[in-house]
């Protein structure tokens, strides 16, 4: 078996598209496992940008497989446009090449407007800052029972009474607070079309997924969002609505765990944030706006600017408990260029201690102030290092002390946004 698992270990953003992008090259097939369109992947390559939020990665690989699985929701009209746009650029998107989960929970119009409901109810220090693109009132219906899957999206009797036994539910809700109410036949109208696209997509992926692996097929599980997102071992409660962690594979795929082999952890060489919650090495000002800049630091979804913080390995210890990681890939580390000094978050001193993991209350988090050690930054322009001993000698001690801090070995190196700016130390799938 020939398994490899992309995760991130911060808040999301880390740079898993690119590396999901770069092994996808290697894989049969990607497999996309939980969130929805609430996040995304930004691939350049070839002069070329995209941004994904459903599809996964590895569609630009022409013999890769794409899979979104059953732990994902899935907004139709997102994937409808998501799809459109890749077929006008020349990317091939037939159903032998895409395929959906029956067992993928669907989101609708009114989990918008839900969404946003919520999020209003809520007084300012609540707010989880949401991207208002219905994920969590979705979940919030699969884990009620009262949700819609995939497999009854695409039939339209099955559409036509779930609609009609939920909306008046749903309708009822939103006139309380004062939002918007749905029309049954405007919404059987608007996603007639839309079910005819999709239908040949959808596919039991579990059984698909599973056989493939035992056939020896190289797979590649990617996920959206961070660890420090995930709704069980995250800085709840602001985090997302499920877990991106490699934990939640098997059950988000429908394949055994242990089918999960190795385990990429993906770390900028600093770090970000979108949204509200406790940031421990937030920083701004001149430096943190340089920084921004030079990474481009701004949502692939949403556009909003990015959080800018020093890099934390408490968050990355963290991030290795929960997931099992047994590689590293650092990125972005050509974004820290005239930095100096570089900074490392190594603990948390809290109430007179100084402590190595992360604190289950929000309000302990919050308490927490970053112990730093300091490093020597580098001046020198590194995109176009094709080899680890040809960065500057102060590039490579910064990432070998976050790997050595870690414990966790060193596989990739990211030096630029392209595909090809990635320097491999130690390759996955051998």
């Amino acid at each position: 078996m020939k398994t490899v698992t992309i995760v991130g270990t911060q808040w999301g953003d880390e740079g898993k598209g690119k590396i999901t992008d770069y092994l996808a090259l290697q894989a049969d097939v990607v497999v996309r496992f939980q969130g929805g369109n609430n996040a995304g992947h930004t691939i350049r390559f070839e002069g070329k940008k995209f941004a994904l939020h459903l599809v996964p990665s590895g569609i630009f690989n022409s013999e890769t497989l794409n899979v979104l699985g059953n732990g994902m929701v899935i907004d139709p009209l997102a994937l409808h446009h998501e799809l459109t746009m890749l077929d006008r650029e020349g990317v091939e998107v037939d159903p032998e090449k895409i395929i959906v989960s029956d067992r993928a929970h669907v989101i609708m119009p009114y989990h918008k407007t839900l969404d946003l409901m919520f999020e209003s109810l809520k007084k300012k220090n609540q707010k989880v800052g949401t991207t208002a693109k219905g994920i969590g009132p979705s979940y919030m219906e699969k884990t009620s029972r009262q949700g819609m899957r995939m497999i009854d999206f695409i039939h339209e009797e099955r559409f036509r009474k779930h609609l009609t036994n939920h909306l008046p539910y749903i309708n009822k809700l939103l006139k309380t607070f004062g939002f918007e109410t749905f029309e049954l036949r405007t919404l059987l109208e608007t996603y007639a079309p839309i079910q005819e696209r999709i239908k040949p997509y959808v596919k039991n992926t579990s059984k698909i997924v599973y056989d493939l692996i035992n056939d020896g097929k190289k797979v590649l599980f990617e996920g959206a969002q961070g660890t420090m997102l995930c709704l069980d071992h995250g800085t709840y409660p602001y985090v997302t609505s499920s877990s991106p962690t490699a934990s939640g594979i098997a059950l988000n795929t429908g394949i055994s765990p242990q089918m999960i082999h190795n385990v990429l952890g993906v770390t900028k060489a600093y770090t970000t944030r979108v949204g509200g919650g406790y940031f421990a090495t937030e920083f701004k000002g001149a430096r943190a706006e340089k920084i921004r800049t030079q990474g481009n630091e701004f949502g692939t979804t949403t556009g909003r600017p990015r959080r800018i913080g020093w890099l934390d390995v408490v968050i990355l210890k963290h991030a290795k408990r929960v997931n099992g990681l047994t590689h590293l890939a650092v990125m972005l580390l050509d974004v820290l260029k005239g930095i100096h000094p570089l900074k490392i978050c190594v603990g948390y001193r809290i109430d007179g201690e100084i402590i190595d993991d992360v604190p289950a209350a929000i309000d302990d988090y919050e308490k927490c102030e970053p112990v730093y050690i300091e490093m020597a930054g580098f001046s020198e322009d590194i995109t176009q290092v094709k080899q680890y001993d040809d960065l500057p000698l102060n590039a490579r001690l910064y990432v070998e002390k976050i790997a050595e801090l870690a414990d966790v070995g060193l596989s990739m190196v990211s030096v630029g946004p392209d595909r090809t700016q990635t320097i491999v130390i130690k390759e996955l799938y051998e």
